[in-house]
């Protein structure tokens, strides 16, 4: 029994299905009570509201302390039902999965409420400000923050040189500035640690104006910055978006690669047309009792069949096809419209080969031509 509840927690914390209702109710809950506890966060800086709900303030911060605290021993629990790390001691399991970064972001979210609780004597109200770390859980439920968390790791010492670049960038710009501004506006520029505010807003190209220079030789120095500024802070931008973009590009890769390597067909191809083919693949989702293809039509690309089931409507019975099988090449390499409608009967993924993409590879890569000729073959034989 222990182990079967063992299994399903698992399977609804960590190893989610998007067709697991159970799993998806429990990730929206989750990800309602934490956006609920950063507009508590927020709500609580009003006095008047503060002063009126008090009680209600602190009750549905021990009914989220609870739940997330819930949350992370179970998390602790499952942790061992993770495949990759089954084999290994329990012990030792959980605490590797206890130093992963969420599950450090998870204990910083409740641990200064359980600070609070047993050192009542002390003022710890500046520790709420850790209850904002509670935002953070959401990059369990976002791949898309998930991603970037990823590249920002991976990027970090491109990103540690390009923030120390900025930070000498920093205080030249204040040095000049010092040195053209000191005997004209003491009190601005009277020191060098003085002048880094006015460097840090101009080369941010924020500009607040509270301080600008006034001699002909501090402006001038203010227009360098200026212009070093644009590029200079553009820096860790660029960093992040191309890390960003090469990670988006290596998992789709990846993923098109598992899909490429479940279709029986392709199987029979080496590893480097493989290598050919995956970036132009594209995933498509195509929902139940749809016309995917139109007797007489012509194909605009190679249809496979990644999940899910189509049905070709042959006169007199027609044909299922399922997970592993593939339509519409026959159409393509004739020139011929297409010879039968292709319905799908339940929700579909479908992954799709471009015409053009086809009839390149086909033209340079003979074996591909073969391959799909002889099974063309071997189907209408059968």
């Amino acid at each position: 029994m222990a182990v079967r509840l063992k299994q399903r927690l698992y399977r609804l914390l960590e190893a989610g299905h998007p067709n697991d209702k159970a799993s998806l109710l429990v990730d929206w809950c989750l990800i309602t009570l934490i956006i609920a506890n950063v507009t508590m966060v927020a709500l609580e800086t009003m006095p008047e509201l503060v002063l009126d709900w008090r009680t209600e303030f602190l009750m549905f911060d021990i009914f989220s302390v609870a739940v997330f605290t819930v949350e992370y021993v179970a998390r602790l629990w499952v942790c061992t039902e993770h495949p990759p790390l089954s084999h290994y001691p329990a012990a030792k399991v959980r605490l590797h999965f206890a130093r992963r970064p969420l599950m450090l972001i998870d204990l910083i979210a409740i641990l200064p409420s359980y600070i609070s609780l047993f050192f009542p004597f002390m003022d710890l109200r500046l520790l709420r400000i850790f209850r904002l770390l509670r935002l953070l859980k959401l990059a369990r439920y976002s791949p898309a923050l998930s991603t970037l968390m990823q590249v920002v790791l991976d990027e970090r010492r491109a990103l540690g040189a390009a923030l120390l670049i900025m930070a000498g960038l920093i205080m030249v710009a204040a040095t000049g500035i010092y040195y053209a501004e000191r005997a004209a506006q003491p009190d601005a520029f009277g020191n060098i640690p003085q002048a880094m505010w006015w460097a840090l807003a101009t080369l941010t190209t924020v500009g607040y104006g509270d301080v600008v220079p006034i001699t002909p030789i501090g402006r001038i120095v203010g227009s360098i910055v200026m212009i070093f500024g644009l590029g200079m802070f553009a820096l860790p931008i660029g960093i992040i978006a191309s890390g960003f973009a090469s990670e988006i590009h290596r998992r789709d890769f990846v993923v098109n690669w598992g899909m490429v390597a479940r279709i029986p067909i392709l199987t029979e191809l080496d590893a480097e047309t493989l290598l050919t083919i995956a970036p132009l693949i594209h995933a498509r989702v195509v929902r139940a009792d749809t016309m995917i293809l139109r007797r007489g039509m012509m194909p605009d690309c190679l249809f496979f069949i990644a999940s899910g089931e189509v049905e070709v409507e042959w006169e007199p019975e027609p044909l299922r096809l399922s997970e592993g099988s593939y339509f519409g090449a026959h159409a393509l390499m004739t020139g011929n419209p297409q010879a039968a409608s292709v319905r799908s009967t339940t929700e579909c993924r479908l992954m799709t080969l471009d015409a053009e993409d086809f009839h390149d590879l086909i033209a340079n890569v003979p074996s591909i031509r073969e391959v799909f000729e002889r099974d063309e073959s071997e189907t209408l034989s059968g």
